[in-house]
């Protein structure tokens, strides 16, 4: 193991041994994300999104416990996979070079990251474009990307060869710069994320949304009207939304977030979705709204559900809701 400290976006880096870089059976794919795959070439992300989940998902796993000795917090530190590139060539081929998967039929596609932005600074950039090629050379397979930067586009003209094959996709789950900034510590601006996938589409690129988190709003009628428009609806392939994915203490840093940056109404409004009756109120609100401008065809709603809750959103479902 590699216990070097380098920084990354002012992190400390550690790169950790790992025995795979690409999952084939992925929980992303009742997402809708993926048919399966999914791959990831890092553990801990290059930027501190306050509502991520992913720390109390990779806590326990062998890669965070080289935290342990350094006493750094999973949030504070960026995780990388050693040689990642050769380790995903490796699981797409057999011992003598062949590939394992190449079945001109098999079309799937394959999500990344699961766990770390893909395009967080131009080093990471490099790396994915790398990982991509090798997937794309070695099958048959769709990629779809997925990023909090301004930076997909380098990767798309980059693998421009394959553009048929590639899906891109920016997430935000607000247009207002300062509260994105509050509780998506590292990530560019909303706005330059924003017109970034405008260039993807402008320059003929799949694109696909992600409307995610959303915070509880005053209006969630103008807010998906807005939010629509800002991603171009029409210009994109499916659009996935969500209300904040509460696990660990992620509820608990995203209100901290607000109140310390100022928005103190916005944080109240988090905080009341801790009454179960009403959290589940704003994810239906929220859910009704994207309903009134994205077509069911288009839109992927993921939603938790409780035995109490499970027969409202099963009705949902011909109009864009996942159960989770």
């Amino acid at each position: 193991m590699n216990n070097e400290r380098t920084t990354m976006n002012r992190k400390p880096v550690f790169t950790v041994p790992a025995r795979t870089i690409l999952n084939l059976q992925s929980a992303f794919q009742h997402k809708l994300l993926c048919d399966g795959p999914t791959f990831s070439a890092g553990s801990a992300c290059a930027y501190s999104c306050a509502f991520c989940y992913v720390p109390s998902m990779m806590n326990r796993s062998a890669h965070a416990n080289v935290l342990t000795e350094s006493k750094t917090r999973f949030e504070d530190a960026v995780i990388r996979r050693q040689s990642a590139a050769k380790i995903l060539h490796d699981q797409l081929h057999f011992s003598d070079g062949r590939p394992r998967f190449n079945d001109p039929k098999d079309t799937r596609v394959v999500y990344a990251s699961p766990l770390v932005d893909v395009a967080a600074n131009m080093e990471l950039v490099r790396e994915t474009i790398e990982l991509c090629r090798i997937i794309l050379e070695s099958t048959h397979w769709q990629i779809r990307l997925l990023s909090k930067s301004n930076l997909l586009p380098v990767i798309a003209r980059e693998l421009s060869d394959f553009r048929s094959r590639m899906i891109y996709g920016v997430s935000t789950g607000t247009l207002d710069d300062g509260v994105a900034q509050a509780i998506e510590a590292g990530t560019p601006r909303v706005s330059k994320r924003i017109k970034s996938l405008h260039t993807l589409q402008d320059e003929g690129y799949r694109t696909y949304g992600m409307i995610c988190p959303s915070l509880p709003q005053d209006d969630y009628f103008a807010f998906s009207r807005e939010m629509c428009r800002a991603i171009r609806t029409e210009k994109c392939e499916h659009i996935w939304c969500e209300v904040i994915n509460v696990r660990g203490q992620s509820m608990n840093r995203t209100v901290d977030a607000l109140r310390q940056a100022g928005y103190d109404a916005v944080a109240a409004q988090l905080a009341a979705t801790s009454n179960r009756s009403i959290w589940e109120a704003y994810a239906r609100e929220t859910f009704l709204a994207h309903t009134q401008f994205i077509p069911p065809q288009k839109l992927r709603f993921l939603q938790y559900v409780t035995p109490e809750t499970r027969n409202w959103w099963t009705q949902q479902t011909y109009r864009g809701a996942i159960l989770l």
